[in-house]
């Protein structure tokens, strides 16, 4: 009874952290974007790419030909629900829990955006099936926002669903990019459209699965980006001063000789996010110190990595 009671404590404590309400925003804002990219892209064009539901529509499709009449709906919560269940057991209950919440609500979203704005206003013809005026552009809109919005999830350890679980299972076991894993998986299944559809709109469905394994990886990036930057002077004392107390990040030192001169010099190597790069620069500039720098990008980062609230809570003792 003890145990419960502090689970529920713990629990109740972390509904009143702001990183529970910023994921919770980020989680509403991905399946609203996901909404729309469904509901005005790829409804009405009927393309199949490589989804959950795309998956039930063929499932549906083929149970019907052999006299098994079953809904698209009813296949599409069946293959969510046994995918979730996987989940939680494959990957961990945050990832569940997260990914319960981003498919409950992309049901409703779509029904509000049916509601608001119907997708049939924007067609020009009556009986286009295409919003943009063609399919490619349709699939074009469909992936970006789409990749989009799952790369927002993927960054907070979240998911729209579906075949995203495949893809995180492969991403975590396998240790394959998310945007190949999704466009693995997706592959797949759009393969089994050719059960239904002419071979020409299953190769569109696979243009756009592999389209959005691309843009996920562009996408997952820029979110995660790092710089990796390498200073080398003769006064490296204030930069690394500034690293550790101002910006409250690691450093590494190496001694080195000039080249040219055979002049000892000594080169910082640190990991910093754009903003705080941009911080180091200035002070470099306004210190006068003289220093060669260069910098590069880093799209991924393991192991010992500062969080935003312990910097805070270092740069506040510093100051005091």
């Amino acid at each position: 009874m003890s145990s419960k009671i502090i689970q529920a404590l713990q629990s109740y404590r972390q509904l009143r952290t702001w990183k529970f309400w910023k994921e919770f925003l980020i989680m509403t804002l991905g399946m609203l974007i996901t909404a729309i990219a469904v509901y005005y892209f790829l409804v009405p064009s009927k393309l199949i790419i490589g989804t959950t539901s795309g998956l039930a529509i063929v499932v549906s499709n083929v149970l019907c030909a052999i006299g098994l009449p079953v809904k698209i709906s009813v296949c599409l919560t069946v293959i969510n629900t046994l995918l979730l269940v996987i989940a939680f057991f494959l990957i961990d209950g945050e990832f569940g829990i997260k990914t319960v919440y981003a498919s409950l609500i992309l049901g409703p979203m779509i029904d509000l955006l049916d509601w608001l704005y119907p997708y049939t206003l924007l067609l020009i013809e009556p009986g286009q099936t295409s919003v943009m005026g063609d399919i490619w552009f349709d699939l074009c809109c469909f992936v970006l926002l789409l990749s989009a919005a799952q790369a927002m999830l993927f960054s907070i350890n979240g998911s729209t669903g579906g075949l995203d679980i495949v893809a995180k299972i492969l991403n975590k076991y396998s240790h394959t990019e998310m945007g190949t894993a999704v466009a693995v998986s997706g592959a797949i299944v759009s393969c089994t459209a050719l059960a239904i559809n002419p071979f020409r709109i299953v190769v569109v469905g696979l243009i756009g699965t592999w389209l959005n394994g691309v843009a996920i990886d562009y996408f997952a990036s820029g979110i995660s980006r790092r710089k990796r930057v390498c200073i080398i002077t003769m006064d490296p004392e204030p930069i690394r001063h500034f690293i550790i107390n101002q910006l409250v990040r690691g450093c590494s030192l190496y001694n080195v000789t000039g080249g040219y001169s055979m002049e000892p010099h000594t080169e910082i190597q640190s990991l910093l996010t754009q903003s705080e790069f941009g911080d180091l620069m200035e002070f470099i500039r306004s210190q006068h110190i003289e220093a060669f720098i260069t910098a590069s990008n880093v799209s991924e980062v393991y192991g010992l990595w500062f969080s935003k609230s312990y910097r805070k809570h270092v740069r506040k003792s510093n100051h005091n």
